[in-house]
C-alpha cells in the first residue's frame, strides 16, 4: 500500500480486545497514520465523562496516556479534565488555536451490536461524538478510535450507566497500549534515522 493510498482511501478496522493478532494489525495501521502525519503536531482527544461508567472510556485512556508524558504527544480529556458534550466545542477551538494544522485522533466509547461489544475500531475521518445517544455535537478528528462498550438501540443513557467497569477498564488499557506502542515505534524509527545522518 502506498503512502498516497493511506491518505486517500478511507479505512475502518476492528479488533476484539482479546484478539492479539487483530490488535497487532490495528497497531500497524495506527503507526502508518503517525508516519504519514509526522511533520504535524499530534493531538489525542479523549472524549467522555466519568459520570457514566460506559462513557468513562475516553477519560481513562487520556489519563493513562497523559501519565506517560510521551514526547510531542498532546493529550486532552482525562479524569481530572474531561472533554465532554458541554465543553467539546471550546476544547476543539483551543486545540486549533494552540497548534498549526494538528493531526487529531479522537477517542470515544460507543454502543454497537451485541456481537461487537469489546471491540476496538480504528477508522479514517472524523468522530461523531454523541451519535449513540442522539446528541448533535461537532465532528472532530482526521482519524478516530472507538471502543464498543455495550449494546445500542434502546435506552442508550441507561445502557451506558450500566456498563461493566471491568470491560471499560480493560479496553482503556488496551487502547492506551495500542496508541503508545504505535507512537513510540514511529518515534524510535525517526530517532534511528536521525542518528544515522
Amino acid at each position: 500500500m502506498s503512502l498516497f493510498s493511506l491518505l486517500t482511501e478511507p479505512q475502518k478496522m476492528k479488533a476484539h480486545v482479546d484478539d492479539y493478532s487483530a490488535k497487532a494489525k490495528l497497531e500497524t495501521r495506527l503507526s502508518d497514520l503517525f508516519v504519514s502525519t509526522r511533520k504535524r503536531p499530534t493531538v489525542i482527544l479523549c472524549i467522555g465523562t466519568d459520570r457514566s461508567t460506559g462513557d468513562a472510556l475516553g477519560p481513562l485512556i487520556g489519563t493513562h496516556l497523559s501519565r506517560l508524558n510521551l514526547p510531542q504527544l498532546n493529550v486532552y480529556g482525562t479524569l481530572d479534565e474531561p472533554v465532554h458534550a458541554t465543553n467539546l466545542h471550546e476544547n476543539i477551538q483551543f486545540i486549533h488555536q494552540s497548534f498549526v494544522n494538528p493531526f487529531i485522533i479522537a477517542i470515544d466509547a460507543c454502543l454497537g451490536r451485541m456481537d461487537s461489544i469489546g471491540c476496538i475500531t480504528l477508522a479514517d475521518g472524523p468522530l461523531k461524538p454523541g451519535a449513540g445517544v442522539h446528541k448533535q455535537l461537532p465532528e472532530v478528528g482526521e482519524a478516530h478510535i472507538t471502543g464498543i462498550v455495550n449494546v445500542g438501540g434502546f435506552m442508550e443513557y441507561m445502557v451506558l450507566q450500566n456498563t461493566r467497569l471491568n470491560l471499560v477498564w480493560r479496553m482503556s488499557e488496551n487502547i492506551s497500549t495500542l496508541v503508545t506502542h504505535s507512537y513510540l515505534k514511529v518515534r524510535y524509527k525517526e530517532n534511528l534515522a536521525c542518528d544515522k545522518r
